[in-house]
């Protein structure tokens, strides 16, 4: 397993294996080929041209800053494009699809960034997909979190401060933050726009806490 930041440039095949992260997701590249995704949770991001995903439903098409989470056996083409996918085998999302992004989120986050949560946990506990938006001229906070963290940067540049050092991030970048890795986020004159995934999340609905039932009165 991984005790530092991983950063690597987007290709074709697997990225980071589910032996390496601590929660046991793979991160897997696709350009300008076919790639075939086993059963779990697939959840796949659009960074550049055109994205052909194909599961048992059917086909749909993915322009830059669309993302998809298949939770089924699934076929990602790239005829002229780039794509990352996230592969968790042992949670089953709803298949669904989204963006393009915002050019912001539309909640707060530390330090003058803010978040979009894209892919809500349905139920608590469960992964969630965000779109991190970290304006120009950023120094985060140094900070860790309780679980891992994979993505990729779909825009901009910056870098990611570490312990271990100062990593360069760019629009193609692939990234994993393991548990409790201390990091920071940095920007100069441009924006960073980043898609990070959670194994898990503290936010979702229960069987007792859901909107159905919260908004039911009984007689």
């Amino acid at each position: 397993m991984s005790n530092g930041f991983v950063g690597v440039t987007i290709s074709n095949g697997d990225l980071l294996s589910g032996a390496v992260t601590h929660c046991g997701a793979t991160l897997i590249g696709v350009q300008n080929a076919a790639k075939q995704l086993p059963s779990g949770t697939n959840t796949i991001m659009c960074i550049a041209g055109d994205v052909r995903l194909t599961d048992r439903h059917g086909l749909v098409c993915l322009s830059p800053g669309m993302y998809a989470l298949l939770p089924s056996e699934c076929t990602i083409e790239t005829t002229n494009g780039l794509a990352v996918a996230i592969h968790f085998p042992t949670e089953h999302g709803f298949r669904q699809f989204g963006g393009p992004l915002e050019s912001v989120g539309r909640l707060t986050y530390i330090d003058g960034c803010t978040d979009t949560l894209l892919v809500c946990p349905p139920r608590l506990g469960a992964p969630c997909l965000n779109h991190l938006h970290i304006p120009a001229g950023t120094d985060q906070s140094f900070h860790t979190h309780p679980s891992d963290r994979l993505g990729a940067i779909l825009s901009g540049n910056g870098w990611c401060d570490t312990p271990n050092g100062t990593f360069e991030l760019s629009a193609g970048v692939a990234w994993y933050i393991p548990t409790g890795c201390e990091h920071r986020f940095r920007t100069g004159s441009s924006s960073l726009d980043v898609i990070a995934w959670h194994p898990d999340s503290d936010f979702g609905p229960t069987d007792d806490n859901h909107p159905m039932i919260n908004r039911t009165i009984l007689d």
